[in-house]
């Protein structure tokens, strides 16, 4: 439980991909060259997910929703700004560069949602109470680029990383996040060259690899000492969501059993092949003895 974080790495484009950082119950990430850790890892979820310090113009007062919420997503846009900045300052122990902020509101480079409560009774019903941002990144260029197999070698193939995903706590369990990430799988399949979404979660965080499961995302391997937080080496797992025809690498195993199966299928077309044959010789064979008589 608590925090996850996931790692930081490059983009051989502009030598500064980024990978994200996973809560329990919300989704989200650092995305620094450098992060600068502001408190220790925390080990209870409370702490680390909760809304702590958060200012009244991101939730004013909000420790639980005495209302039916009608929530709404839209693009993250530049009025977004300050509230963006304090639900990431409440929700992670990450520093976060201004510039990465002014990416997400302003679209460079970075596609970004929130989502909001049009029904909060405290004015505040356009200000985002969740989020995810992600990025396109040109297949051959994503440090996975094995991740497609079959057709990484076209160059214009391109992924979906998922950068940050996070819910505020009073709005977590309402299936918000999911909603969040089928909103980027949505884009990514609405471009023809996209072929898969994806993410590294840190490897003892099983709600979040519940949370990706059950959002029918396939693990396609561990990825041993992927982070480095505080000291400390940890484990994560790549999670996939394939679009428009993407599929995983075949295994050795994957590509015997494939062999396998074409050759029981040849083997099968040609015995019924004999078969008929010999079938169309012995109904013949009395019609040409009748005729020698």
């Amino acid at each position: 439980m608590g925090t996850v974080y996931q790692g930081l790495g490059k983009d051989q484009s502009d030598h500064q991909f980024y990978r994200s950082c996973l809560y329990e119950n919300i989704e989200g990430c650092s995305l620094q060259e450098n992060p600068v850790i502001r408190s220790p890892l925390p080990s209870d979820s409370e702490s680390c997910m909760g809304i702590r310090s958060v200012p009244s113009m991101v939730a004013p007062g909000v420790r639980k929703i005495s209302h039916l919420p009608t929530i709404g997503y839209r693009p993250i846009r530049p009025s977004d700004l300050e509230v963006l900045k304090e639900i990431h300052k409440a929700l992670f122990p990450i520093r976060y560069e201004s510039e990465f902020f002014l990416n997400v509101v302003n679209g460079r480079g970075i596609v970004s949602w929130a989502a909001v409560d049009t029904s909060r009774p405290d004015g505040h019903g356009d200000d985002p109470i969740g989020f995810v941002t992600a990025r396109v990144v040109v297949a051959t260029e994503s440090e996975t680029e094995d991740m497609l197999g079959y057709d990484i070698l076209k160059t214009d193939r391109t992924l979906v990383y998922i950068l940050t995903l996070g819910v505020i706590k009073p709005y977590r369990n309402l299936g918000i996040a999911s909603r969040l990430v089928w909103e980027v799988i949505e884009y990514a399949s609405s471009i023809p060259s996209c072929r898969a979404v994806y993410l590294h979660v840190i490897s003892y965080n099983q709600s979040a690899i519940l949370f990706y499961k059950k959002n029918s995302f396939q693990c396609l391997r561990k990825l041993q000492n992927f982070y480095y937080i505080n000291g400390y080496h940890y484990d994560a797992y790549l999670y996939v969501y394939y679009v428009n025809g993407g599929r995983a690498p075949c295994s050795a195993l994957d590509f015997l059993a494939a062999v396998g199966t074409y050759v029981r299928s040849l083997f099968h077309s040609l015995t019924t092949k004999i078969w008929k044959n010999e079938e169309n010789k012995a109904t013949k064979w009395p019609k040409c003895k009748e005729a020698a008589k």
